[in-house]
């Protein structure tokens, strides 16, 4: 099993460097690593009192890395999930925050385990997350990496702009689903025509 910083250091290397996309709405970001969130740390890195795109563009990814460990997996308690779990669930609370969580409190609703979809991962969440797993020990680290894919297909819907994520030039897999299916088996990866049919109606 990857160790936690194994885990952030691959996030860091999946997420890139600087960029800007006007149709992200996370803005400036590097190594994953959005100016709300250097804002919101208080971390400005090149000392001129502000936090700005200079500060974004000034951070390492070692920088980085601290940054996801402490805040994106200790403070909201994934170490407290099942092992199994937690690479895909750390990964998708850096893509996408508490509805990482969120997906994960409504796969164990699914399963009719009865708990609070409220982006926190509490005792109710961690005993249900053990529940589940003890229930499902094959089978639910994929689960919640088919239901994340599942989320990322659903925004795109919802959000014509962020299809570009979704769907590739070529009409292929975009980055979300990628992303998603490294944490899901081979077996329940989507072939290319069956991610072509659920995009179809996209134009």
């Amino acid at each position: 099993m990857q160790s936690v910083r194994e885990i952030a250091e691959a996030i860091v290397a999946r997420e890139g460097g600087y960029v800007n996309d006007p149709d992200d709405p996370g803005g400036a970001t590097k190594h994953g690593v959005t100016l709300g969130t250097l804002r919101r740390l208080g971390r400005d890195l090149d000392g001129d009192g502000r936090v700005t795109e200079a500060d974004v563009k000034a951070l390492t990814p070692d920088q980085a890395v601290e940054i996801f460990i402490e805040h994106y997996y200790r403070r909201p308690r994934i170490d407290a999930l099942p092992e199994p779990l937690r690479p895909s669930v750390f990964d998708m609370y850096v893509n996408a925050g508490a509805n990482a969580v969120k997906i994960l409190q409504r796969l164990l609703r699914d399963m009719r385990i009865e708990i609070a979809v409220d982006g926190i991962i509490g005792p109710q969440t961690i005993a249900a997350a053990a529940r589940a797993q003890q229930a499902a020990p094959e089978h639910f680290a994929d689960a919640y990496g088919i239901a994340r894919r599942n989320w990322y297909y659903r925004l795109a819907d919802r959000r014509p702009r962020s299809r570009k994520y979704a769907r590739a030039r070529d009409g292929g897999k975009g980055g979300w689903i990628r992303r998603a299916e490294e944490f899901i088996s081979p077996r329940y990866h989507l072939s290319e025509a069956e991610h072509r049919e659920r995009v179809a109606s996209w134009g």
